[in-house]
Protein backbone atom coordinates (compact mmCIF):
# COMPACT_ATOMS: atom_id res chain seq x y z
CA UNK A 1 0.00 0.00 0.00
CA UNK A 2 2.89 2.78 0.80
CA UNK A 3 3.95 2.11 -2.56
CA UNK A 4 0.66 4.40 -3.74
CA UNK A 5 1.67 6.66 -1.61
CA UNK A 6 4.62 7.32 -3.32
CA UNK A 7 4.63 6.38 -7.10
CA UNK A 8 3.30 9.37 -8.89
CA UNK A 9 1.10 8.34 -11.65
CA UNK A 10 0.89 9.49 -15.06
CA UNK A 11 -1.66 9.14 -17.84
CA UNK A 12 0.98 8.20 -20.82
CA UNK A 13 2.44 4.93 -21.37
CA UNK A 14 5.12 6.00 -24.11
CA UNK A 15 5.22 7.77 -27.34
CA UNK A 16 5.68 6.66 -30.79
CA UNK A 17 6.33 9.29 -33.34
CA UNK A 18 2.85 11.28 -33.21
CA UNK A 19 0.91 8.07 -31.39
CA UNK A 20 0.55 8.56 -27.91
CA UNK A 21 -0.50 5.50 -25.69
CA UNK A 22 -2.25 5.82 -22.40
CA UNK A 23 -2.49 3.78 -19.39
CA UNK A 24 -6.41 4.07 -19.71
CA UNK A 25 -6.65 2.42 -22.86
CA UNK A 26 -3.80 -0.54 -22.32
CA UNK A 27 -5.76 -1.15 -18.85
CA UNK A 28 -9.53 -0.76 -20.34
CA UNK A 29 -8.50 -2.79 -23.04
CA UNK A 30 -6.64 -5.38 -20.02
CA UNK A 31 -10.16 -5.77 -18.90
CA UNK A 32 -12.09 -6.40 -21.56
CA UNK A 33 -9.67 -9.20 -22.31
CA UNK A 34 -9.69 -11.09 -18.93
CA UNK A 35 -13.51 -10.54 -19.00
CA UNK A 36 -13.65 -12.52 -22.50
CA UNK A 37 -11.53 -15.00 -21.16
CA UNK A 38 -13.73 -15.57 -18.40
CA UNK A 39 -17.09 -15.58 -20.35
CA UNK A 40 -15.44 -17.96 -23.10
CA UNK A 41 -14.70 -20.42 -20.28
CA UNK A 42 -18.35 -20.91 -19.10
CA UNK A 43 -19.41 -20.35 -22.98
CA UNK A 44 -17.37 -23.32 -24.33
CA UNK A 45 -18.83 -25.72 -20.77
CA UNK A 46 -22.02 -24.36 -22.48
CA UNK A 47 -20.96 -25.75 -26.22
CA UNK A 48 -21.72 -22.60 -27.41
CA UNK A 49 -20.82 -21.92 -30.98
CA UNK A 50 -17.50 -19.91 -31.61
CA UNK A 51 -18.45 -18.07 -34.08
CA UNK A 52 -21.26 -16.55 -31.85
CA UNK A 53 -19.20 -15.99 -29.09
CA UNK A 54 -16.69 -13.77 -31.15
CA UNK A 55 -19.62 -11.88 -33.01
CA UNK A 56 -21.44 -11.40 -29.61
CA UNK A 57 -18.08 -9.84 -28.39
CA UNK A 58 -17.49 -7.51 -30.57
CA UNK A 59 -21.56 -6.42 -29.99
CA UNK A 60 -20.61 -6.02 -26.54
CA UNK A 61 -17.79 -4.06 -26.92
CA UNK A 62 -19.23 -1.33 -29.10
CA UNK A 63 -21.96 -1.48 -27.84
CA UNK A 64 -20.53 -0.84 -24.21
CA UNK A 65 -17.89 2.14 -25.08
CA UNK A 66 -20.76 3.74 -27.08
CA UNK A 67 -22.99 3.68 -24.04
CA UNK A 68 -20.30 4.48 -21.63
CA UNK A 69 -19.26 7.42 -23.21
CA UNK A 70 -23.36 8.41 -24.29
CA UNK A 71 -24.37 8.33 -20.83
CA UNK A 72 -20.96 10.26 -19.75
CA UNK A 73 -22.51 12.92 -22.27
CA UNK A 74 -25.46 13.52 -21.51
CA UNK A 75 -25.96 12.67 -18.01
CA UNK A 76 -22.72 13.00 -16.02
CA UNK A 77 -20.68 15.66 -18.10
CA UNK A 78 -22.95 17.39 -20.18
CA UNK A 79 -22.27 21.09 -19.45
CA UNK A 80 -18.13 20.30 -20.07
CA UNK A 81 -19.12 18.28 -23.53
CA UNK A 82 -21.43 20.96 -24.88
CA UNK A 83 -18.20 23.45 -24.29
CA UNK A 84 -15.66 20.97 -25.87
CA UNK A 85 -17.27 18.65 -28.04
CA UNK A 86 -14.39 17.31 -29.80
CA UNK A 87 -13.64 15.84 -26.04
CA UNK A 88 -16.29 13.34 -26.81
CA UNK A 89 -13.77 11.12 -28.52
CA UNK A 90 -11.09 11.65 -26.58
CA UNK A 91 -12.10 8.52 -24.49
CA UNK A 92 -8.19 7.55 -23.46
CA UNK A 93 -8.61 10.92 -20.87
CA UNK A 94 -11.52 9.06 -19.30
CA UNK A 95 -15.30 9.07 -19.10
CA UNK A 96 -16.85 5.93 -19.43
CA UNK A 97 -19.34 5.86 -17.21
CA UNK A 98 -19.86 1.94 -16.21
CA UNK A 99 -23.33 2.60 -16.01
CA UNK A 100 -24.24 3.60 -19.60
CA UNK A 101 -21.79 1.31 -20.47
CA UNK A 102 -24.20 -1.65 -18.64
CA UNK A 103 -27.51 -0.36 -20.90
CA UNK A 104 -25.01 -0.11 -23.67
CA UNK A 105 -24.50 -3.74 -23.41
CA UNK A 106 -27.36 -5.03 -22.55
CA UNK A 107 -28.80 -3.20 -25.64
CA UNK A 108 -26.31 -4.80 -27.82
CA UNK A 109 -27.17 -8.05 -26.60
CA UNK A 110 -30.99 -7.41 -27.31
CA UNK A 111 -30.07 -6.25 -31.14
CA UNK A 112 -28.12 -9.13 -31.74
CA UNK A 113 -29.73 -12.06 -29.67
CA UNK A 114 -32.84 -10.40 -32.08
CA UNK A 115 -30.61 -10.97 -35.40
CA UNK A 116 -29.32 -14.33 -34.95
CA UNK A 117 -32.21 -15.65 -33.63
CA UNK A 118 -30.71 -16.32 -30.33
CA UNK A 119 -32.62 -17.04 -26.80
CA UNK A 120 -31.81 -13.88 -24.48
CA UNK A 121 -31.17 -15.90 -21.02
CA UNK A 122 -29.01 -18.26 -22.95
CA UNK A 123 -26.42 -15.55 -23.04
CA UNK A 124 -27.37 -13.23 -20.23
CA UNK A 125 -25.57 -14.85 -16.91
CA UNK A 126 -22.48 -15.95 -19.64
CA UNK A 127 -21.64 -11.87 -19.65
CA UNK A 128 -22.62 -11.14 -16.76
CA UNK A 129 -20.01 -13.11 -14.40
CA UNK A 130 -17.26 -11.34 -15.90
CA UNK A 131 -18.19 -8.13 -15.48
CA UNK A 132 -17.00 -7.51 -12.44
CA UNK A 133 -13.36 -8.54 -13.28
CA UNK A 134 -13.13 -6.35 -16.47
CA UNK A 135 -14.36 -3.46 -13.60
CA UNK A 136 -11.79 -4.21 -11.32
CA UNK A 137 -8.99 -4.10 -13.51
CA UNK A 138 -10.15 -1.04 -15.45
CA UNK A 139 -10.26 1.18 -12.22
CA UNK A 140 -6.75 0.72 -12.72
CA UNK A 141 -7.05 3.38 -15.62
CA UNK A 142 -9.15 5.88 -13.61
CA UNK A 143 -5.73 5.58 -11.09
CA UNK A 144 -3.36 6.74 -13.65
CA UNK A 145 -5.73 9.08 -15.21
CA UNK A 146 -5.81 11.27 -11.50
CA UNK A 147 -9.93 10.64 -11.85
CA UNK A 148 -11.48 8.68 -9.29
CA UNK A 149 -10.40 9.29 -5.83
CA UNK A 150 -11.95 10.52 -2.82
CA UNK A 151 -11.65 13.42 0.18
CA UNK A 152 -8.32 13.88 1.50
CA UNK A 153 -6.37 11.70 3.99
CA UNK A 154 -3.22 10.81 6.09
CA UNK A 155 -3.63 7.23 6.07
CA UNK A 156 -0.39 5.60 4.22
CA UNK A 157 -2.25 4.17 1.31
CA UNK A 158 -3.42 7.72 0.36
CA UNK A 159 -2.67 8.61 -3.10
CA UNK A 160 -0.83 11.77 -4.48
CA UNK A 161 -3.08 13.89 -7.39
CA UNK A 162 -1.58 16.56 -8.74
CA UNK A 163 -3.23 20.22 -8.17
CA UNK A 164 -5.04 20.50 -11.56
CA UNK A 165 -6.81 17.49 -11.02
CA UNK A 166 -8.03 18.24 -7.45
CA UNK A 167 -11.12 20.06 -6.79
CA UNK A 168 -10.78 23.56 -5.93
CA UNK A 169 -11.69 23.52 -2.28
CA UNK A 170 -8.92 20.39 -1.95
CA UNK A 171 -6.13 22.48 -3.68
CA UNK A 172 -3.63 22.86 -0.15
CA UNK A 173 -4.08 19.03 0.60
CA UNK A 174 -1.56 16.42 -1.21
CA UNK A 175 -3.21 12.82 -0.37
CA UNK A 176 -6.77 11.49 -1.10
CA UNK A 177 -8.06 8.39 -0.50
CA UNK A 178 -7.98 5.93 -3.19
CA UNK A 179 -11.72 5.30 -4.28
CA UNK A 180 -10.57 3.55 -7.68
CA UNK A 181 -8.77 0.59 -5.52
CA UNK A 182 -11.55 0.37 -2.81
CA UNK A 183 -13.94 0.03 -5.70
CA UNK A 184 -11.37 -2.57 -7.60
CA UNK A 185 -11.31 -4.64 -4.37
CA UNK A 186 -15.25 -4.82 -3.99
CA UNK A 187 -15.99 -6.01 -7.55
CA UNK A 188 -12.78 -8.63 -7.14
CA UNK A 189 -14.75 -10.07 -4.44
CA UNK A 190 -17.83 -9.90 -6.11
CA UNK A 191 -16.19 -11.43 -9.71
CA UNK A 192 -14.48 -14.31 -7.18
CA UNK A 193 -18.71 -14.99 -5.77
CA UNK A 194 -20.34 -14.78 -9.17
CA UNK A 195 -17.55 -17.40 -10.53
CA UNK A 196 -18.57 -19.71 -7.91
CA UNK A 197 -21.86 -19.24 -8.18
CA UNK A 198 -21.41 -19.89 -12.38
CA UNK A 199 -19.14 -22.94 -11.55
CA UNK A 200 -22.15 -24.67 -9.10
CA UNK A 201 -24.73 -23.92 -11.42
CA UNK A 202 -27.40 -24.76 -9.25
CA UNK A 203 -29.26 -21.07 -9.50
CA UNK A 204 -32.05 -20.46 -12.21
CA UNK A 205 -30.75 -19.28 -15.67
CA UNK A 206 -30.74 -15.13 -15.22
CA UNK A 207 -29.96 -15.62 -11.30
CA UNK A 208 -26.35 -14.74 -11.59
CA UNK A 209 -26.90 -11.21 -13.81
CA UNK A 210 -29.92 -10.42 -10.84
CA UNK A 211 -27.08 -11.17 -8.27
CA UNK A 212 -24.43 -8.92 -10.11
CA UNK A 213 -26.81 -6.20 -10.25
CA UNK A 214 -27.64 -6.48 -6.25
CA UNK A 215 -23.82 -6.68 -5.90
CA UNK A 216 -22.53 -3.27 -7.65
CA UNK A 217 -25.58 -1.79 -7.02
CA UNK A 218 -24.13 -1.84 -3.25
CA UNK A 219 -20.98 -1.41 -4.53
CA UNK A 220 -21.36 1.97 -5.92
CA UNK A 221 -23.92 3.25 -3.56
CA UNK A 222 -21.74 2.86 -0.65
CA UNK A 223 -18.38 3.89 -3.13
CA UNK A 224 -20.77 7.66 -3.87
CA UNK A 225 -20.25 8.27 -0.13
CA UNK A 226 -16.41 8.51 -0.51
CA UNK A 227 -16.04 9.67 -4.54
CA UNK A 228 -15.43 13.65 -4.67
CA UNK A 229 -15.77 13.96 -8.27
CA UNK A 230 -18.62 16.48 -9.54
CA UNK A 231 -21.31 14.98 -10.87
CA UNK A 232 -25.65 15.59 -10.99
CA UNK A 233 -27.42 15.81 -7.85
CA UNK A 234 -31.19 14.99 -7.74
CA UNK A 235 -33.17 15.45 -4.21
CA UNK A 236 -29.79 16.17 -2.45
CA UNK A 237 -28.40 12.67 -4.03
CA UNK A 238 -25.29 12.13 -6.62
CA UNK A 239 -27.28 10.97 -9.57
CA UNK A 240 -24.96 7.28 -9.91
CA UNK A 241 -26.48 6.55 -6.07
CA UNK A 242 -29.72 7.01 -7.24
CA UNK A 243 -28.80 4.59 -10.59
CA UNK A 244 -27.39 2.24 -8.48
CA UNK A 245 -30.45 2.19 -6.07
CA UNK A 246 -32.62 1.00 -8.80
CA UNK A 247 -30.07 -1.38 -9.88
CA UNK A 248 -30.51 -2.98 -6.13
CA UNK A 249 -34.00 -3.06 -6.04
CA UNK A 250 -34.46 -4.33 -9.68
CA UNK A 251 -31.91 -7.22 -8.79
CA UNK A 252 -33.72 -8.10 -5.85
CA UNK A 253 -36.92 -8.43 -7.36
CA UNK A 254 -35.63 -9.89 -10.53
CA UNK A 255 -34.08 -12.86 -8.37
CA UNK A 256 -37.60 -13.06 -6.30
CA UNK A 257 -38.94 -13.14 -9.56
CA UNK A 258 -36.69 -15.86 -10.63
CA UNK A 259 -36.50 -18.25 -7.62
CA UNK A 260 -40.33 -18.05 -7.13
CA UNK A 261 -40.90 -19.34 -10.67
CA UNK A 262 -38.01 -21.71 -10.38
CA UNK A 263 -40.02 -23.52 -7.26
CA UNK A 264 -43.00 -23.38 -8.75
CA UNK A 265 -41.73 -25.26 -11.89
CA UNK A 266 -39.92 -28.16 -9.58
CA UNK A 267 -43.16 -28.44 -7.44
CA UNK A 268 -45.14 -28.78 -11.19
CA UNK A 269 -42.77 -31.64 -11.79
CA UNK A 270 -43.04 -33.89 -8.61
Amino acid sequence: MNFLHYFHPQPILFKLGPLTFHWYGLIIAGGLFFAFLISNYFAKRLKKNDDDIYSLTIWLIIGGIIGARLYDFLIVEFSYFIKHPLDIFKIWQGGLAIHGAIIGGFLSLLIWCKIKNQKLFDWLDLITVSLPLGQAIGRFGNYFNQELFGGPTNLPWGIPIDIEHRPLQYLTSSYFHPAFLYESIMNLFLFLFLFFLMKKNKLPIGAITAIYFIGYGLIRFIMEFIRIDETTIIFGCRLPQLVSCLMFISGWIFLCLLLIKNKKNKTTSL
